[in-house]
């Protein structure tokens, strides 16, 4: 009987969810509580990093972010209240991220590899994607599990906040590097799925997402950027890309016909 209820009270921490792509998924921690890791996290990386100060590189870079946000909360009723803010680090590493919470983080040298507006649309689209389907709660949370093992018998019997904190402290899994855990290969071609349309549907061409992608692989130089995953390699997400292009190109052209024509610019 012991074992049966602890197996219950194991389960009923379990929150299942849907991802964007119908994907079903394991996020135990509620979204608030993943929106302040990212808060804290952002707030540590801009204290311990060299920030850009060229105002046009912000600006640049909120473009693009401001066309691609109406298409997300079109698709993702949710995500309306987010508050997304975002900031340039003088680093020539061509990396960007985004963390729960809405912080969006781009590098300068990312600027120098995605060549256009359409280019780094493709970029900040993955890594929106990898917000709207809360894919750093997933990582988490399936770390959480198996480091945790049976120890969830004994949390599930106490104060569940304050034991999953403190885990996650055990666990090196806290505000400074939880959110930021390398993504899967499966959340890796989900975000290229998710980013793929917001691009399309926010009027940048889709096709520039495979010359971003080249571009990635030569500023590699024999080694991998820190903003690529080797799971699933280059030549993988070009091709999984084209798969989906045709597709994309459709909800392009409709929304360039719509009206909605970006012009950012550096």
């Amino acid at each position: 009987m012991k074992p049966l209820i602890s197996a219950c009270l194991i389960l009923a921490l379990f929150a299942c969810a849907t991802s964007p792509t119908g994907r079903s998924q394991l996020t135990l921690f509620p979204e608030s509580q993943m929106a302040q890791m990212g808060a804290s996290t952002f707030t540590s990386m801009q204290q311990s990093q060299k920030m850009d100060t060229n105002p046009g590189n912000a600006r640049y870079v909120n473009c693009v972010v401001d066309a691609l946000i109406p298409e997300l909360n079109a698709l993702a009723p949710g995500m309306r209240s987010t508050q997304w803010e975002v900031k340039v680090f003088a680093d020539d590493a061509p990396n960007a991220f985004a963390l729960p919470g809405g912080k969006i983080g781009v590098h300068t040298g990312m600027l120098k590899v995605a060549e256009n507006q359409h280019q780094l649309a493709s970029v900040i689209g993955h890594e929106v994607g990898h917000v709207w389907a809360k894919h750093s709660n997933e990582r988490v949370s399936q770390g959480f599990l198996t480091q945790t093992g049976m120890q969830l018998a004994a949390v599930a019997a106490g104060d569940m906040t304050s034991e999953k904190q403190q885990l996650l402290g055990l666990l090196g899994v806290g505000a400074q590097v939880g959110v930021i855990l390398p993504f899967s290969r499966k959340h890796e071609s989900e975000a290229d799925e998710i980013g793929l349309e917001l691009m399309a549907r926010a009027g940048f061409d889709p096709r520039q997402s495979v010359e971003l992608w080249k571009n990635m692989q030569k500023a590699g130089s024999g080694s991998t950027p820190e903003f690529l995953s080797t799971h699933p390699g280059v030549d993988t997400r070009i091709r999984d890309l084209n798969s989906r292009m045709d597709r994309a190109i459709k909800i392009y052209q409709q929304a360039q016909a719509s009206g909605k024509r970006p012009n950012c610019r550096l």
